[in-house]
């Protein structure tokens, strides 16, 4: 069986680079990615249609609702009061 000296598992700089920086920043940039991607489905599928996402972001605008024609309702119902009862006055 043939013996490994200490030099053939030795690393070089390079190599000792690619482990401590390298290999670990893909890592997380990976990692990251999916979460981002994974994220962005979520928001395209399923998020933009729930009614407390679209009011929190603004996505839905409420309708204006016109102002009714008849909206002095106080004034119109004791009007009709004094007209069919004119002693009230």
């Amino acid at each position: 069986m043939e013996s490994f000296s200490d030099e053939s598992f030795a690393l070089s700089y390079w190599d000792y680079f690619t482990f401590v920086l390298i290999r670990p920043v893909l890592a997380v940039l990976f990692t990251l990615s999916l979460l981002f991607f994974g994220w962005f489905l979520a928001w395209k599928l399923v998020l933009v249609h729930v009614p407390l996402v679209q009011e929190i972001f603004g996505l839905r605008k409420k309708p204006v609702k016109p102002k009714p024609v008849g909206r002095r309702r106080f004034t119109e119902f004791y009007n009709r009061l004094n007209a069919q009862n004119p002693s009230l006055e």
